[in-house]
């Protein structure tokens, strides 16, 4: 079978193909470079718990350069209203914990100047997010894909770039510009090639959307700034050059990405007005007139909102930036390209080894467009009002009922990737869950279609794992029986419901892992999730119930039509060579 092909090296189609590759699906990927990534500084890449895992079990070490931020601190003036405590997450060594379940946006509590609480309960860590240079990040996917070494499994063809695409019933053709001008055949192709993606102007996708929706100056710098290790966030700073909101955010060896929200308008950024920012700012930040820093790298970044059309036409599928732009807080549009990229991997894993209905390869589609409409939605309607000159009252009675508390919240919570700025999807209307809830569905601290909780889980050769370690190349089904941890393997895997579990398991549509968790946030014991290979939970059943645990299996592969296209295919060749035998 022909592989598939990805058009765009950056960090999304670098990831794309490593995500097919490691699930034996062969890639070509062009490379419009001929291989490098300019260093800048400037140009940061923020990545929240679920998307710095799918890089690791990807087997890309992005994290290896990083350090963990200790905390977040909210300033509106020359007050602190929030400071929310970070920890080390899994990826930096730390186990995981039950505050940084995804989904929970945490408490607002608010504190003073020192420090102190303002109510009764302390802010609870949460896991640190990883903060790295998108540089560094390419360079870290790119010495993942060199280990596969396979170039029967990999190609990267650089130097070369989509010209035009043709389609039919059996797969993709794709003629090339540049390097190796030539037509290259596909099973499928992905267009992973940016805003101004050729793939989609082939398809005929249109992209409507706005432009220049903000704008933010940035700088990268080496400074000793008061807060060592952790990121800020200044509402209205106090300093006469400053404008509404400065964020800093802090990267290894002393160096800080600093972003300054410009006023409406296209006026021009010039050096010397940077330079006036940066030195107010630290001289506000540090009491400081004459603090050293040293300026490494500086930048425009202005967001666009703009989302395409379709994002499946036939065998074609766009993701990344060529799918959609986001970006208000700053460092947010590659972190949902990656999410297109664990969405859409094990589908076409599925499509290309075996078959896929219609229905699996359109939920793409269904899920991520959905999911990141309303991404968009809530930051066009939100946003203008929290960052209008006046606009407080307006926030007060529409949007944020606590006030400028639940402003800040707002902001801080989207910067950590929680609450509706910023916390992971949840896939609550999708195409591939049950028509109706399957009997026997209980409720558990995770909503039906949201990402699991990174809980431990014992495998049945006894190795004790996080979850999401076990993600990506097929459906998991984990039992939640408390006291297991304190039983010898042999005794707990032939005891109670694990027999019966077992023979369901074996029996799935879909190859499937049978997991056992001590424990679940909001699960019974006995509680039976389905897993999806991206992390999201497809099912959460009382006890042992092989039919019920079928047809979700089911469902979640897209169906009983899930030979697809491709075995119809395969089937129609067989009966003509059988007839002309």
């Amino acid at each position: 079978m022909d592989p598939v092909i990805v058009a765009g090296a950056g960090p999304v189609g670098l990831t794309l193909a490593l995500a097919l590759a490691r699930l034996d699906v062969p890639v070509v990927l062009f490379d419009e470079t001929t291989g490098g990534d300019e260093p800048r500084l400037a140009r940061t890449v923020v990545l929240r718990p679920d998307t710095a895992a799918l890089l690791e079990r990807l087997g890309c070490r992005a994290a290896a350069g990083a350090r963990p931020w200790t905390g977040w601190r909210t300033l509106r003036r020359r007050q602190l209203v929030r400071h929310v405590p970070l920890e080390p997450g899994p990826l930096f060594g730390a186990p995981p914990s039950a505050a940084n379940a995804p989904g929970d946006g945490g408490p607002q509590e608010g504190d003073r100047r020192d420090g102190a609480a303002r109510d009764d309960e302390p802010e609870a860590p949460v896991s640190s997010p990883l903060h790295l240079p998108q540089h560094e990040l390419t360079r870290a996917l790119r010495a993942a894909l060199a280990t596969i070494g396979d170039e029967d499994l990999v190609r990267i063809v650089p130097g070369t770039r989509v010209e035009t695409v043709e389609q039919d019933a059996r797969g993709v053709s794709v003629r090339t510009r540049g390097a190796q001008a030539t037509w290259w055949r596909g099973s499928h192709l992905v267009g992973c090639d940016g805003p101004r993606s050729t793939v989609r102007k082939q398809l005929g996708v249109r992209f409507p959307g706005r432009t220049a929706v903000e704008r933010h100056a940035v700088a990268a710098l080496r400074a000793d700034l008061p807060w060592p290790g952790e990121a800020v966030l200044h509402r209205s700073p106090p300093w006469r050059s400053i404008d509404a909101e400065v964020t800093a955010r802090p990267l290894p060896h002393g160096v800080w990405r600093i972003d300054w929200l410009l006023p409406p308008g296209r006026d021009l950024v010039t050096p010397d007005a940077l330079m006036v920012r940066v030195r107010d700012t630290l001289a506000g930040w540090c009491e400081d007139t004459a603090i050293p820093y040293e300026l490494l790298d500086t930048g425009v970044h202005t967001v666009h909102h703009r989302l395409a059309r379709r994002w499946r036409v036939g065998r074609a599928f766009l993701a990344g930036d060529a799918a959609h732009l986001h970006g208000a807080l700053g460092t947010q549009g590659l972190e949902e390209g990656l999410r297109d990229v664990g969405n859409l991997a094990w589908k076409l894993s599925l499509a290309w080894h075996h078959g896929a209905s219609d229905a699996l390869l359109d939920s793409y589609q269904a899920e991520r467009r959905t999911a990141f409409a309303a991404r968009l939605r809530t930051a066009d309607q939100a946003l203008p009002l929290v960052r209008a000159a006046g606009g407080w009252h307006a926030v007060r009675r529409t949007v944020l009922p606590g006030g400028t508390r639940g402003h800040d919240a707002l902001l801080t919570d989207g910067h950590l990737g929680r609450g509706p700025l910023g916390a992971p999807p949840v896939y609550n209307r999708s195409p591939l869950a049950p028509t109706a809830p399957p009997e026997g569905s209980v409720t558990v601290g995770t909503p039906t279609g949201a990402p699991v909780a990174d809980v431990r889980v014992t495998a049945p050769d006894g190795a004790v794992v996080r979850l999401w370690e076990r993600l990506g190349r097929e459906l998991l089904v984990v039992l939640v029986a408390p006291g297991t941890g304190v039983w010898d393997r042999r005794h707990w895997m032939r005891a109670g419901l694990m027999p019966r579990l077992a023979a369901a398991v074996t029996a799935l549509p879909m190859r499937t892992e049978l997991l056992v968790a001590e424990e679940y946030p909001g699960a019974p014991a006995h509680t039976v999730l389905l897993v999806r290979p991206d992390g999201h939970l497809a099912a959460a059943l009382s006890g042992v119930r092989p039919a019920e645990l079928y047809a979700c299996a089911d469902a979640a592969r897209g169906g009983d039509t899930a030979r697809g296209a491709d075995a119809e295919q395969r089937d129609h060749q067989d009966t003509e060579a059988t007839a002309r035998r």
